[in-house]
């Protein structure tokens, strides 16, 4: 038998227990997991804590959070109910007020979700599932057609002296929504970024202490990406909702990256920064003097490569290979440490020859590189 389908078997067997044996099946996913049927999308609900560890739980998880979904679209997105009261109404609590913060939200998580991944044509291509009520509805329900037009109704609404400056804003902003990057489908149809702008928004309305941070995007993306190629058609139908699911547990993993106030906590990204800074120190003396020297600090490469979990850094594939060794570290995202510190070593000679700019160059455009290479050096560092 190859190694492959070996591995593939070592998989279903693990999956077919009963109560599945977590440190069997992270030890398993750790070394990465393989993309033929379906296996990663179901590992990853399970590694994310979605479907139970109990083979019999999962059919009535998998129902219940899906009508919970279904739920909040019908809530926020299908019949939220437009404001009620005044525009003018000055008050935080006015329906009004809720509209146009909404829509601040939504102009920002409308531009990020139109770049996400263009080196593959996945997020601009139709999903086979698009979600009925909105895609039917004239155009009325979609997220981006709100923005466009909540962008021109805000503008006449300041015209009637809140400020012009502002006005001119939003209307520049409303002339780049509609040249946006990716072009929003045909009444019927709907873009795979589409359904990622409407889980992202509704993950800002049910989460309204944190709501929505730019780059929360890039950490949406592969989940999605993941569970709607699915081999399985029915995990593919319910590819959104289960996303949803399994992102806002992820989130309340590394929320603590994202919020400002947090920085110096322990969970915080500060805290993360100076822990590689340490953990560089301890594994090569030599790279850590001269990043010192060249007064390069961990916070001009490592606070996009540690909040966002490296997804910039690294093709879709390569990112989905990474996430299968962090998803399955039982010290949650102790080992992303180890990645960071190992891809500097990794390119540690180019980093002695040069100076401060070409520095800052190549560790904030890392150079393609097997991550194989990247997480075997990582898994070595562990042990040292």
């Amino acid at each position: 038998m190859s190694l492959h389908k070996a591995r593939i078997k070592a998989f279903e067997e693990v999956l077919d227990q009963d109560v599945i044996d977590m440190q069997q099946l992270q030890k398993l996913a750790f070394n990465g997991i393989p993309d033929d049927k379906g296996l990663r999308s179901l590992v990853w609900k399970i590694l994310l804590h979605y479907l139970p560890q109990e083979k019999n739980a999962r059919e009535t998880t998998l129902i219940k959070k899906r009508q919970l979904y279904k739920q909040f679209i019908e809530e926020i997105i299908v019949s939220p109910g437009g404001p009620t009261d005044h525009p003018l109404n000055m008050s935080p609590d006015s329906s009004w007020s809720t509209y146009f913060k909404d829509n601040e939200v939504l102009l920002q998580i409308d531009k990020d979700v139109r770049r996400l991944c263009p080196d593959i044509s996945f997020f601009q291509s139709a999903t086979e599932f698009p979600c009925p009520e909105v895609v039917n509805s004239n155009g009325i329900k979609r997220l981006h057609k709100r923005v466009e037009q909540s962008v021109l109704k805000y503008a006449t609404l300041e015209r009637r002296g809140l400020g012009v400056a502002k006005l001119s804003n939003e209307i520049k902003r409303a002339e780049n929504i509609t040249s946006g990057d990716y072009a929003p489908l045909n009444e019927g149809c709907e873009a795979h970024w589409e359904v990622v702008e409407r889980m992202l928004f509704l993950y800002a309305k049910l989460n309204p202490g944190q709501g929505y941070v730019q780059g929360m995007n890039e950490i949406i993306g592969p989940i999605y990406h993941t569970f709607a190629i699915d081999a399985d058609k029915e995990f593919r139908q319910h590819a959104e909702a289960d996303c949803f699911f399994c992102f806002t547990n992820l989130m309340a993993e590394i929320r603590d990256f994202f919020i400002r106030t947090l920085d110096e906590a322990e969970s915080g990204i500060n805290y993360m920064m100076c822990k590689l800074n340490e953990f560089l120190k301890r594994h090569d003396p030599d790279v850590w003097t001269l990043l010192e020297k060249q007064e390069l600090r961990p916070q001009y490469y490592s606070f996009r490569w540690l909040t966002l979990l490296l997804s910039q850094e690294f093709s879709l594939p390569d990112v989905e290979r990474i996430w299968d060794t962090l998803f399955a570290d039982s010290q949650r995202f102790d080992f992303l440490i180890n990645i960071c510190c190992a891809m500097i070593l990794l390119v540690r000679d180019n980093l002695l020859g040069g100076d401060f700019a070409s520095n800052v160059k190549l560790l904030q455009n890392f150079p393609p590189m097997d991550v194989s290479l990247i997480l075997n050096k990582a898994a070595t560092l562990g042990n040292t």
